[in-house]
């Protein structure tokens, strides 16, 4: 990868929470956007950030003559993070009878729960608020980027079945997770509670969470780019060509330091590579475009509307 980075992983390693450790080294293959990309700590739950949306055009000039004073474009934004708090339960009965021993039935149970957690946080990383994202979390991709000029149109027809596909830059000055109360990322103690069934019967179960408190900041609009309306119409698919439009939305010397889609997009995108190999076989699934990474991930939905 082109840029090194602090993660998600190493902020749990840094405060010392094995348990946290343990639960995200298990997880976190099925959320590249969290096991990837550059995070930061903050001491609270927010800050305002200058976000630059234009940068100045510099004039020459003749002697004797002066030029007029320019300066980039800038907003302000609040960033902020939100409560992540899954919760898992364990009838006590069952992780007791367990073969391997209740810790292994209740880790069991942990690695499901978290697995799911950290798929919706992927999925909130593009979506945010809205579909496809938790109205309760941060603000995503979608609501951050240049809608205007940072997108390509792939031009597909058929609502409710489009897929996206996005170009990021990491940084602390592009696209970066930031993780509030200083990172803290905590599992707490295994307890023994009482719960109830559906008819409200009693019962023991094991009971465990984790809490944390993630956002999104994207220091710079231009660091995002987007492919859009990528759908099952024939022809709508994603192309080389089509990420090469994308990469060209970028600035010179700024690149993406991957590409992010799903496995329908990542097919299309074999689908329509010609196979030059002696044999004739198809071509092989791709590992790159135009020397980014392709990085596939289930946050990325194929059941978005063509209004997105």
């Amino acid at each position: 990868m082109a840029v090194t980075v602090t993660t998600l992983l190493d902020i749990a390693k840094a405060n010392g929470s094995d348990a946290a450790v343990g639960l995200i080294e298990e997880v976190l293959t099925f959320a590249p956007e969290v096991q990837m990309g550059s995070a930061r700590t903050i001491k609270g739950l927010g800050y305002k950030t200058l976000v630059r949306t234009n940068l100045p055009t510099a004039a020459f000039r003749n002697a004797n003559e002066g030029t007029a004073l320019v300066k980039s474009t800038y907003e302000n934004r609040v960033v902020e993070c939100y409560r992540l708090n899954p919760q898992w339960e364990a009838d006590k009965s069952v992780a007791d009878a367990y073969e391997d021993g209740a810790q292994a039935w209740i880790a069991l149970e942990a690695e499901g729960i978290m697995r799911g957690a950290f798929i919706q946080l992927s999925s909130q990383f593009y979506y945010g608020t809205g579909t496809g994202g938790d109205t309760k979390g941060f603000p995503g991709l979608l609501a951050a980027y240049d809608s205007t000029n940072m997108v390509v149109d792939a031009a597909g027809t058929t609502d409710n079945v489009a897929s996206s596909v996005w170009g990021v830059k990491w940084g602390p000055k592009d696209v970066q997770w930031v993780y509030g109360q200083n990172g803290d990322l905590t599992v707490t103690d295994l307890s023994v509670v009482r719960v109830t069934d559906s008819n409200s019967n009693p019962y023991s179960a094991y009971r465990q969470e984790l809490l944390a408190y993630p956002g999104l900041q994207v220091g710079n609009i231009k660091g995002i780019g987007r492919i859009k309306k990528l759908t099952t119409d024939s022809g709508k698919g994603l192309t080389d060509s089509l990420l090469s439009d994308l990469y060209s939305k970028f600035a010179v010397g700024y690149r993406p330091d991957m590409w992010l889609m799903n496995r329908r997009s990542l097919d299309q995108l074999r689908n329509s590579r010609t196979a030059t190999n002696p044999t004739g076989a198809p071509a092989p699934i791709p590992t790159d475009s135009l020397g980014i990474p392709i990085i596939v991930t289930d946050g990325i939905t194929s059941t978005e509307t063509l209004a997105l």
